[in-house]
C-alpha cells in the first residue's frame, strides 16, 4: 500500500511538472502572451515573495504566470530541469546549500534579492531558563512537551540542519516533528497564548516576530549558519526565452520590512493576490527600478 501512495504521489508530482514545463518559455519572449512559471515552497516568505513577482510579472508586463507550490527538493530540481522558469526561494549559504550542491551547475544565480536572514530554533522569550541550544540537554520542561520540537515540511533545509544539530548537541531524547510551515505557526500561537513551553524551527522574516515575543537558542556549534540571503534562481535559456521577465527577475531586491508587510496582511486575513497587489500599487517606485 504504502510503495503504491508513494508511487501516485510521485506520478502527480511529476505530471504538474510536465504541464508546467509545456506552457513555460512558449510565449513571444515581448511581455504580452508569454507565459512564465514561478516555483515556490508553502513558507509564509515565499508566498509572499512569489505573489509580488507574479503580480508585477502579469500586471506591469503583461505576462501570465503559473504558480508551481512544491517542497524544496522539487522546487530547486524543477529549476533546474526547466520544469520551472524560475524561484525567487533560495536561502544561502546555509539552509539550501546541499541543493545548490546538486543543482548548482544547471540553474543561474541571479542574485540577493533580500539580505539579512537567519534561521534557528525559536522559542517564546518567556521561556526564560533556556536561553541555547545546548540547555535542551538539562531541560526539565522537556517532559512537557514530549521532548519534541515542532518542525515544518520533511525536506525544507531547517528540517536538514535541525537534524544536525540533535546529532552534533547529542540531544538524542528529542525528536523533530515535521508538519508544515502554517502548522507550526499554528502550534506555535496556541502555546504561546497560555505561556506554554514550545520549541519550533524558525526563520526571518516571518510575521510571527511582528505578533509574538520570541528568541532564538543560541547556537555554540553554528549548525544553523549566521546571517542568510535569499536568491533568486532561473533556468538556463530564460533570458533567450523570455527576456523581459528574466530582467525583471534579475532586478528584483526588497527588504525584510517590505516581506513582513506582505506577510502580515495574508495573516490577517488577505488572500496573497490581494496582499501582492496592494504592496505593488504603494510601492511603486520600487516597483518600478525593476522594470528599468
Amino acid at each position: 500500500m504504502k510503495k503504491h501512495w508513494k508511487l501516485g504521489l510521485t506520478m502527480v508530482m511529476a505530471t504538474s511538472l510536465l504541464a508546467a514545463c509545456s506552457n513555460s518559455g512558449n510565449g513571444n519572449g515581448n511581455g504580452g502572451g508569454g507565459q512564465v512559471t514561478l516555483a515556490y515552497v508553502a513558507w509564509d516568505s515565499e508566498i509572499a515573495s512569489t505573489y509580488v513577482v507574479k503580480e508585477v510579472l502579469e500586471e506591469k508586463l503583461g505576462y501570465s504566470v503559473e504558480m508551481l507550490q512544491v517542497d524544496a527538493g522539487p522546487m530547486w530540481a524543477g529549476v533546474a530541469d526547466g520544469s520551472a522558469d524560475a524561484m525567487v526561494a533560495g536561502w544561502l549559504p546555509t539552509t539550501h546549500q546541499s541543493y545548490l550542491d546538486t543543482y548548482g551547475d544547471r540553474i543561474e544565480d541571479l542574485g540577493v534579492n533580500l539580505e539579512g536572514t537567519k534561521i534557528g530554533l525559536v522559542v517564546p522569550a518567556y521561556m526564560e531558563d533556556v536561553n541555547s541550544i545546548e540547555d535542551l540537554k538539562e531541560g526539565g520542561f522537556g517532559a512537557e512537551i514530549n521532548y519534541t520540537i515542532t518542525g515544518i515540511e520533511p525536506g525544507a533545509g531547517i528540517m536538514m540542519s535541525t537534524e544536525q544539530a540533535l546529532e552534533d548537541y547529542e540531544l538524542s531524547n528529542w525528536n523533530l516533528l515535521p508538519s508544515s510551515s502554517a502548522a507550526m505557526a499554528q502550534e506555535l500561537q496556541n502555546a504561546y497564548a497560555n505561556e506554554e513551553p514550545i520549541i519550533v524551527t524558525g526563520w526571518t522574516p516571518h510575521w510571527k516576530f511582528a505578533s509574538m515575543e520570541l528568541k532564538y537558542l543560541e547556537d555554540p556549534l553554528n549548525i544553523y549558519g549566521g546571517d542568510e540571503q535569499i536568491h533568486t534562481f532561473a533556468r538556463q535559456g530564460l533570458q533567450d526565452d523570455q527576456p523581459e521577465a528574466y530582467a525583471m527577475l534579475d532586478k528584483f531586491n526588497w527588504t525584510p520590512d517590505d516581506m513582513a508587510e506582505v506577510m502580515v496582511e495574508i495573516m490577517e486575513g488577505k488572500s496573497p493576490e490581494d496582499a501582492a497587489k496592494d504592496w505593488v500599487a504603494a510601492n511603486e517606485d520600487k516597483v518600478n527600478a525593476w522594470l528599468e
